[in-house]
């Protein structure tokens, strides 16, 4: 399976955001989507999702058996950099809510307390109100979601940037242990974070995608090749 983008561009106003982005993202892959604070990187996000509207272009799955089809927001889960939760509900009551609505979705084998075992939130917090959780609980429950409707696509926005290093090192194994069933695109700036994570490491500069070769991961010119690519890089997203 592959998530196919061609051709998407986006401006705002006179500012040209997203000038040509084409790439094939394959199944089974943690692609580190690297780029400067303002690349786009958000921008393509919210493309992908419906957020917001493309000037123009495509993204579609190809599946391993079949002809593409447009990628529509229901086939992706998306981990905001902020968490966007209820919170006035409590976590417990917040996964059930989800499961209920994603009924045809999950896993019929697993429970609750199931999935909540899955993030390593503790018996005591599940029956908490959100509002009360820390930065990481949330996006562990945002994370709960995709594993529960396991959509086709998953985009995950800055996620680990504010997290202690136990619930980042958490996370990261998680996406490690999901990552053959999903195409998994990880949003950063911060380059040790993208080489330590991810399979692949595709590059948004001055509003194009390009992919850098991977045996260049483990080469001493790797940095040198990244910051030559994102130099030119200037306003915020």
């Amino acid at each position: 399976m592959e998530l196919q983008l061609k051709g998407i561009k986006k401006s705002f106003g006179r500012k040209e955001v997203l000038r040509d982005c084409s790439f094939a993202f394959e199944k089974g892959k943690i692609y580190g989507l690297l780029g400067r604070n303002g690349a786009g990187k958000t921008t393509l996000f919210n493309c992908l999702t419906d957020e917001t509207q493309p000037d123009s272009g495509s993204a579609s799955i190809l599946p391993e058996n079949g002809s593409p089809y447009e990628l529509t927001p229901d086939q992706i889960g998306y981990v905001f950099s902020t968490p966007v939760l209820p919170d006035f509900l409590t976590g417990y009551e917040f996964i059930k809510f989800y499961m209920d609505i994603n009924e045809g979705h999950i896993d019929a084998g697993k429970t609750i307390d199931d999935y909540f075992d899955i993030v390593k939130i503790q018996p005591e917090d599940r029956h908490r109100l959100i509002k009360g959780y820390s930065h990481g609980m949330k996006n562990k429950i945002q994370m709960l979601c995709f594993i529960i409707s396991r959509p086709p696509v998953i985009l995950l926005d800055e996620p680990l940037t504010s997290f202690d290093v136990v619930v980042a090192l958490e996370i990261k194994q998680l996406l490690r242990e999901i990552k053959h069933d999903h195409i998994i695109i990880f949003s950063t700036h911060i380059l040790q974070l993208a080489t330590d994570l991810c399979d692949e490491i595709v590059v948004l500069s001055e509003g194009h995608l390009q992919q850098v070769d991977h045996a260049m991961l483990q080469s001493k010119d790797f940095e040198t090749q990244i910051i030559e690519l994102l130099k030119d890089e200037g306003a915020d997203d």
